[in-house]
């Protein structure tokens, strides 16, 4: 039995694939699916709608777009991948509807309900817990390390060493709400060190990676995602999505990498045609090397610029104290401070009431999240948007201190 069939429930080894109209052919004359001949029912169709062909089932296997993808990441591989291992190829990729389907497809992948766990570490994202919760699976806590949110990885390892219902641990990086990036080297030396004794796999969640800027030696740039290391360890997984970077959380587009054989469990547990016509064609447009990829950096370099010009302003008002996180991703999370000068979940929870309900600028509260007290969260906007952001704190920081 190989090391992912021994992680995987028995029910999903012997899992038979649904097989799809669309698995045998996609063209000619289709009478093999039952889709409506007729056309889609709209009162008028665009050219790029003719196109899609709306009433037609969209691919079950999106290879086009898997192809795109892995192209984007081989470009920069993360600088512990070695030479001779594999490139990223499309058998190593997954798509979800958003990164929340590839998160609860793994749990329903590798864990018994009832039985098995998963480990987190807060303060993290939301959806962990939520998932691991409707799918009955436990949860372990090993918190971050504060200050500094990075893993404390011999707690990790001991965790799993002594418990082996733990199936799957969710690390993200950069994280949410902390926004700090993760040791690769700390990631990197779990995964090794784990895969000597532990039936289970280290998911690395990526969802803002593409804020994260590429390291130089060399004259080489490697990249900080450990999307491309995935060939290389069999117990790591990489979770990404089109939501943040690419400005597209409206198509829901999630992606998982992993080895071939992981892969291919996953993808005979999704449902058939997850991945929509209009979802692909947008997605495919926007991981295309001369359209979407030159925009979606020139994004994530604006949206830098304005981060550090939010927080430098930010930080010149009465009552902000330090940013916590890290300056790795789209948002800031800053202490908000009574008028002893110490963090105050109350004049934070205030201040966001006031900011939302009088003024229509709306953050989120953060302070509830293990080592965040008073934090807000805040999203970097448009310029025009920050600049509304600067004024409106300051005027209602002075309301509710």
């Amino acid at each position: 039995m190989s090391f992912v069939q021994s992680v995987i429930r028995p029910n999903i080894r012997s899992l038979e694939p649904y097989r799809c109209a669309r698995d045998d052919f996609k063209t000619g004359l289709l009478l093999d699916a039952n889709e409506n001949t007729q056309g889609p029912a709209l009162t008028s169709v665009t050219e790029e709608e003719e196109l899609l062909n709306l009433n037609r089932y969209p691919d079950p296997h999106q290879l086009e777009l898997k192809e795109q993808i892995v192209q984007f990441r081989n470009l920069n591989p993360n600088e512990h991948k070695t030479a001779d291992s594999q490139l990223l190829s499309p058998s190593n990729l997954v798509l979800g509807v958003g990164s929340d389907e590839s998160i609860d497809m793994l749990m329903r992948c590798c864990c018994q309900p009832g039985q098995d766990k998963i480990l987190i570490c807060p303060p993290t994202y939301g959806m962990y817990s939520i998932c691991a919760k409707v799918n009955d699976v436990g949860i372990s806590r090993v918190p971050l390390q504060f200050p500094g949110f990075q893993l404390d990885t011999d707690a990790i390892v001991t965790a799993v060493k002594e418990d082996p219902s733990i199936k799957l641990m969710y690390l993200t990086s950069p994280g949410n709400p902390t926004g700090k990036l993760l040791s690769v080297e700390d990631v990197v030396t779990i995964s090794e060190t784990v895969a000597k004794f532990w039936k289970g796999f280290v998911v690395i969640d990526e969802a803002y990676i593409d804020f994260t800027p590429n390291k130089t030696t060399d004259g080489k740039e490697y990249s900080e995602s450990v999307a491309t290391l995935t060939t290389q360890y069999p117990n790591l997984v990489c979770l990404q999505t089109l939501s943040k970077s690419f400005g597209l959380a409206g198509i829901r587009l999630g992606i998982t990498f992993c080895t071939e054989e992981l892969a291919h469990y996953l993808n005979s547990m999704k449902y058939p045609y997850n991945i929509s016509s209009l979802t692909a064609n947008v997605a495919l447009r926007a991981t295309g090397k001369d359209t979407g990829l030159t925009s979606m950096q020139k994004f994530v370099v604006q949206v830098a610029e304005q981060r550090d010009w939010v927080l430098q302003n930010l930080q010149k008002l009465d009552g902000i104290g330090k940013n916590l996180g890290g300056l790795e991703s789209n948002f800031l999370l800053l202490e908000i401070l009574d008028k002893d000068g110490k963090p105050s979940n109350e004049v934070a929870q205030k201040l966001y009431q006031v900011l939302a309900v009088d003024n229509q600028v709306v953050v989120r509260f953060r302070g509830k999240e293990l080592n965040c007290t008073g934090c807000l969260r805040i999203t970097i906007g448009t310029e025009s948007e920050n600049l509304k952001l600067i004024e409106t704190f300051d005027k209602c920081l002075k309301q509710v201190r």
